[in-house]
């Protein structure tokens, strides 16, 4: 059996994960957490919590998607110019943070890749680290099971998600 990279400290520090706990004993309680709950945006093609995912766990860059932003930082710095297609001027504002970041920039503040446990965990749209692998309790199901004692069509899912403008329709929650 391969034995498991150490996860990097900044994973370590966005999951909140207690010192006593291992690597492994918090990937392995991540990936029961994920058997047992249904992420809804699987299914419905975006997010239900919307601002509530803010709230949680933000994994940190991986190391190559860092170093190609710093490499984008200082061109930026270069031209003068920002956007994709370094189209809009840089103004002194964002030209002191650039600066600031590439001064600070530490590529071993960044982890090598994230494991694929997390991974799977984030939100498709934010990023985030699900709500619901935090709060999968036993009234959580997952779709085999929900499939199992109820069925509704994805095309009636998706017209009662047109029809509330994808929001929820519980009064106060939005």
């Amino acid at each position: 059996m391969a034995r498991s990279k150490k996860l990097h400290p900044r994973i370590r520090e966005a999951l909140q994960a207690p010192d006593e706990m291992t690597d492994r004993e918090l990937l392995r309680n991540l990936r029961e957490r994920t058997k047992m709950v249904c992420k809804p945006c699987w299914e419905l093609k975006y997010c239900p919590y919307g601002p509530l995912v803010e709230d949680f766990p933000l994994l940190p860059s991986t190391r190559k998607s860092a170093e190609e932003h710093n490499v984008y930082l200082k061109r930026c710095l270069e031209s003068g110019r920002i956007g994709t297609d370094q189209d809009k001027p840089l103004d002194d504002a964002r030209r002191q943070k650039f600066e600031a970041w590439i001064t600070e920039f530490d590529p071993d503040d960044h982890p090598e890749e994230i494991p694929s446990t997390l991974d799977e965990a984030a939100c498709r749209v934010f990023g985030h680290l699900c709500p619901v692998i935090f709060v999968s309790e036993p009234f959580t199901e997952t779709s085999e099971a929900r499939r199992m004692t109820r069925y509704i069509p994805a095309a009636v899912k998706m017209r009662v998600a047109r029809r509330d403008n994808y929001m929820c329709q519980e009064p106060g929650l939005r």
